[in-house]
């Protein structure tokens, strides 16, 4: 189990990385403008930058240590039966 959740991290790091830092990147300018309108943008922007980074460190981090304390106690069985089978 614990294995199985280090390689799906791994293995969706570099594109959850690329999508939020992608996003974040575009709402720089947003983020820095001084013209008519800006102050409804820079806040928006501002949550929007701080929403992307907060989900990518929860997804990335967070929910995979998180996942074995409540995935089903007998599910390491059944995996471990499965592959054995196959």
């Amino acid at each position: 189990m614990d294995r199985a959740v280090r390689l799906g991290a791994s293995d969706r790091l570099h594109p959850v990385m690329m999508t939020a830092l992608v996003a974040s990147i575009g709402f720089i300018p947003m983020a820095m403008a001084t013209s008519t309108g800006a102050e409804v943008q820079r806040p928006l922007a501002t949550v929007v930058i701080g929403g992307l980074i907060t989900a990518t460190i929860l997804t990335l981090y967070l929910l995979p240590l998180l996942y074995p304390w409540f995935s089903p106690p007998d599910s390491i069985g059944v995996q471990e039966t499965v592959k054995q089978s196959s």
